[in-house]
């Protein structure tokens, strides 16, 4: 079976009415999938869907595209397949209903052998619908591949072969292969199924065949267990891969065939090692993620995926919680290749809303569907450990809600006994109708408010009776209790539940010392997953940094006002810029001795500032300012150490005790002049690290591909940044920079600003704090050419080769 692409053609215009005739204002403009039907429509303090998507509104969308159905195509079998449609999707071939997915992050299948007009021009269509239905920017459309699978009736089912690895050793590891094979005939047939594994050499590894006899209109499952001699296994630092090759053939004819990819590894979890991996315990050192690709909007490619999960790991992360719904499956094929471990949800709500139109509608109908699509999409891939079964779910803590968990639970076992589940209960939003009448207020509009104001009261709460009382049940149908915000239980769980294991399925990221400090300390609990790992499109403003003496400013809470578009609260920027949050995590963790230097921005010094829990300091790592010299300014030093000595072009500024304002932050109150400010960190009377920063010399504009070589179907990132020739930022001279590409064509251009009014479609975008990222799609092999021009500078121009 080879999924063949089906992603050029398309066109995109909103949905009309049937008695309703397109104009200029709702012409259908073609597009290249996967495609985002949101991301540039424009932007407005009133949108309906208002903050949770950053004021983007929704609306519903018609794609359609023609193509050829041959006439030999009368003796196959023709389907479609799409991996995403956001959401409600309805599929119509030559006008008739094919299809309908309410699931927006669902995979399905579209039989096209009904309707298709052979030797004809036939045309599908795809609708789309978006209206309050999360409580983040999830974007519209076909933004996930579409494949065409034309295929002998006889053929292999599509994600038919899965592969399990149960009984290993360091003498071999016997996988377990299973096969479907279907037939869409009147007649019974019997084919020859042979399976080949190849190590990544291409060296043989094991083989099998067993004949297969499949009724007609019917189905039927062969299996083998083959035996792979010194098995390479699958693991974090190590993620070895081998391939599993099924051939179907009619007599010797070869008819059909398939490629899986295998990771052989053993997953053990208990209250003594925890979790794990190859017989060696691994504390998950988590980001929740969600689906946005930045600039790109909610579209999965997989050279975005693959850059997304690369820069995670590069940062110290070695897991990730795909939040709030499934991964996609690029996203899976860049965490195998790059050992990140998975936890796969599968939804924000069961069967009571959190917004107007969300997945609750119609949860009870279509739930075990969903669940199927999560493992099928999944169950190849080593990545994935957990399975998420849903969070912050309302109904958890009622005994309803108790049986739904059991339900799903048990369900995802059924289907796939080899994974643990999971779910993130967060026991204060499980128990808003038990809770003061004042916090259920505020948290029916806005949980994130309710929550961002309670501080200890919220770890009190979540330690109390009440909280262990009504999730006791939901909790014991897990084999890890997810807790959102509720490591007040950690040390509480242990004496109470002495066989419970715990992982921190979220958690606020300025707690990440002690949070890692529970982690280390405690067996039972496995990790920790924060909030978030990548910054991301909607939930607008959720980390930000007000400045509460400005004129005209008013609380909202964690809601940002227009036009605030991202989240704010990434340890990587929506870019893909390492934040300082990003060191002092890696620091956190036990990765990284250099000390790292932070500074929180001059022209705002002692303004008083209000924060949310998932806010960062407003700091950047610069000491590159529009300043005078002599102006006051706060530096923060992150060290994993006792002390730090500050000096500026060498003479000492000061000497500080390591621990405040929190743990691993040595606070300095200065003067900034230009020239190398210099962190010395020491343990013991004894130098551990030093780090530097350097005032920029004269700005340049300049343009750097990350890549000098991308594939003709793949996308390049192209950093623009006003520096000096040695790379050092201008922080405080942003201005707008236009973007002409060649040779290719521009996806998406944009800066880390998460207030603006610029749109990630438009050719032009202000720096932000020196950079500004442009993304570019390749197109037939050649060379694109990527030029930045800016207002008082020279042009600058990155080359990118297309193979």
């Amino acid at each position: 079976m080879s999924r063949i692409p089906f992603v050029d053609g398309w066109s995109v215009g909103p949905k009309l009415g049937a008695f309703e005739a397109r104009d200029d204002s709702t012409a259908s403009v073609p597009v290249h999938l996967p495609h985002d039907a949101l991301r540039d429509l424009p932007r407005s303090a009133d949108s309906v869907q208002g903050v949770h998507s950053g004021y983007i509104p929704g609306g519903v969308f018609e794609y359609t595209k023609t193509f050829e159905a041959p006439a030999e195509w009368r003796d196959k079998t023709v389907r479609v397949e799409f991996e995403g449609v956001y959401r409600d999707a309805t599929v119509f071939v030559n006008g008739d209903f094919a299809a309908h997915e309410a699931n927006g992050y669902a995979a399905f299948v579209v039989d096209l052998d009904p309707f298709l007009r052979l030797g004809e021009v036939n045309t599908i269509s795809v609708e789309a619908r978006v209206h309050r239905d999360s409580r983040w920017y999830t974007g519209g459309g076909i933004y996930r591949p579409v494949h065409l699978l034309v295929d002998d009736p006889v053929h292999l089912a599509l994600d038919g072969t899965l592969v399990v690895s149960r009984d290993i050793d360091d003498e071999r590891a016997i996988l377990e292969v299973s096969t479907r094979v279907e037939n869409r005939t009147r007649y019974t047939a019997t084919r020859r199924l042979t399976w080949t594994v190849t190590d990544d050499d291409g060296a043989i590894a094991a083989t099998g065949t067993s004949p297969v006899t499949v009724l007609p209109g019917g189905d039927a499952v062969a299996r083998v267990r083959l035996a792979v001699d010194s098995p390479r296994l699958w693991g974090p630092d190590s993620p070895h891969r081998y391939r599993v090759r099924a051939l179907l053939d009619d007599g010797g004819t070869p008819t059909d065939e398939t490629t899986t990819a295998h990771g052989i590894r053993r997953l053990q979890l208990d209250t003594r090692h925890g979790l794990r991996v190859n017989g060696v315990s691994v504390d998950l050192r988590g980001a929740c993620i969600h689906h946005d690709n930045g600039p790109l909007g909610a579209v999965s490619i997989a050279d975005a995926e693959d850059r997304r999960v690369r820069l995670l790991r590069e940062a110290g992360f070695n897991a990730i919680r795909s939040a709030h719904n499934p991964a996609s499956r690029a996203l899976l094929e860049a965490c195998d290749a790059h050992g990140m471990l998975v936890m796969d949800e599968l939804t924000d709500v069961w069967t009571k809303s959190k917004t107007a139109f969300d997945s609750s509608i119609g949860f009870e109908e279509r739930w075990r569907r969903d669940v199927a699509a999560l493992v099928a999409k999944d169950a190849n891939h080593p990545s994935v450990i957990l399975y998420s079964i849903g969070n912050e779910i309302l109904e958890l803590a009622t005994p309803h809600g108790a049986t739904w968990s059991r339900r799903i639970a048990e369900e995802f076992r059924t289907l796939d006994p080899t994974r643990f589940v999971t779910n993130g209960i967060n026991g204060i939003i499980a128990n808003l109708g038990r809770m003061a009448d004042a916090m259920a207020e505020a948290a029916a509009s806005d949980p994130n408010t309710m929550m961002a104001g309670m501080g200890e009261q919220m770890a009190r709460m979540n330690s109390s009776a009440l909280v262990t009382e009504s999730t006791e049940e939901s909790a014991a149908v897990l084999d890890v209790v997810g807790f959102n915000y509720a490591d007040s239980r950690y040390d509480l769980d242990a004496e109470l539940f002495p066989n419970r294991v715990i992982v921190g399925s979220e958690t606020f990221p300025d707690r990440i010392a002690s949070l890692w400090s529970d982690v280390r300390r405690l067996p039972h609990v496995i990790g920790d997953f924060t909030w978030t790992g990548w910054d991301y499109i909607g939930e607008a403003g959720i980390g930000r940094v007000d400045y509460t003496d400005a004129e005209g400013y008013t609380p909202t809470g964690t809601a940002g006002p227009f036009p605030y578009l991202l989240a704010q609260c990434g340890d990587i920027d929506i870019t893909g810029h390492r934040l300082p949050a990003s060191y002092y995590r890696e620091i956190a963790f036990g990765l990284r001795s250099e000390p790292v230097i932070a500074v929180h921005r001059p022209a705002h010094h002692g303004r008083p500032v209000a924060k949310t829990p998932w806010s960062w300091d407003d700091v950047v790592s610069s000491w590159t300012w529009d300043a005078p010299a002599g102006s006051p300014v706060t530096v923060d030093v992150y060290a994993d150490a006792d002390e730090v000595e500050l000096l500026l072009d060498g003479e000492v500024v000061g000497r500080v005790t390591v621990g405040a304002p929190r743990a691993l932050v040595a606070r300095f109150e200065t003067e900034y002049r230009p020239g190398a400010l210099t962190a010395v960190a020491s343990a013991g009377g004894a130098e551990v690290a030093r780090t530097s920063l350097a005032t920029a010399g004269r700005p340049l504009l300049s343009a750097r591909a990350e890549r000098d070589e991308i594939a003709a179907d793949g996308i390049g990132y192209v950093e623009i940044t006003i520096a000096d020739d040695q790379g050092t930022l201008h922080c405080d001279r942003d201005r707008p920079v236009a973007v002409e590409v060649t040779g290719g064509e521009l996806a998406g251009l944009g800066s880390a600003r998460a207030r603006t009014e610029e749109s990630y479609g438009s050719s032009s975008a202000t720096t932000f704090d020196g950079r500004v990222l442009a993304i570019v799609r390749a197109g037939s092999p050649g060379e694109i050419r990527v030029t930045a021009t800016a207002e008082g500078f020279a042009p600058a121009t990155a080359v990118i080769a297309v193979r």
